[in-house]
């Protein structure tokens, strides 16, 4: 059974691996900013979820954008509890690469989160982002409440009017619900600042959101 499976096809519950209770032990500080990874966070911070390809050059995108208080990288969208990154990559789990960004509203808005998703990737390709190939690097985004959900609804559909200008496909991003999210290794969490010259894996349409 799974070695008939393809890794840009989403396995269902039953096929899915069966994980683990226990949680993945990360080191609960920032490597760039010190700050937790791990709620609890201060009062009035707001919580989003992207996914957008290899999730080690997500998160660059995101903590350094100024009003962004923590990031971390793991694993949502699928069915298998606590899976490792050797599972993920098996295809056998449906989570995708993500990245979860802490950030302070009253410093920048949800708007401009979503204005760096869109344009730091090509979100029309599916089970794939550029030379990365499987249900793991499949663009989505995970909302927290409905302010969020209109705001994604609205930002997709602007910009795939300015794709639309320059020949590109239709839009493929999953705008869900947050799932649960699930820490990867240490070794992933701010992996491009510990590793200045690593993969990034990110390249944009050249299209922007409208302001």
């Amino acid at each position: 059974m799974f070695s008939r499976h393809k890794k840009t096809e989403m396995p269902t519950p039953e096929t899915a691996l069966p994980g683990r209770a226990e949680a993945m032990p990360v080191t609960n500080r920032h490597f760039v900013n010190g700050h937790p990874i791990a709620a609890p966070f201060p009062e009035g911070l707001h919580e989003a979820m992207f996914g957008m390809g290899c999730f080690w050059g997500a998160e660059k995108r995101f903590w350094e954008l100024p009003g962004v208080y923590s990031t971390a990288v793991g694993y949502a969208g699928g069915f298998t509890p606590n899976p490792t990154y050797q599972e993920v990559c098996t295809g056998l789990t449906g989570h995708n690469e993500v990245v979860q960004v802490v950030y302070d509203p009253e410093r920048v808005g949800y708007r401009e989160l979503l204005r760096t998703f869109w344009e730091a990737h090509d979100p029309t390709q599916g089970m794939r982002q550029g030379n990365d190939t499987g249900t793991q690097y499949r663009s989505g985004i995970y909302v927290f409440g409905k302010e969020q959900a209109t705001l994604a609804h609205a930002t997709r559909a602007a910009f795939q009017v300015e794709l639309d200008k320059r020949g590109y496909p239709t839009i493929t991003t999953e705008i869900l619900d947050a799932p649960a999210f699930y820490y990867a290794e240490d070794f992933h969490q701010q992996y491009l600042a510990k590793n200045p010259n690593g993969y990034c894996g990110l390249g944009g349409t050249g299209a922007c959101l409208p302001a």
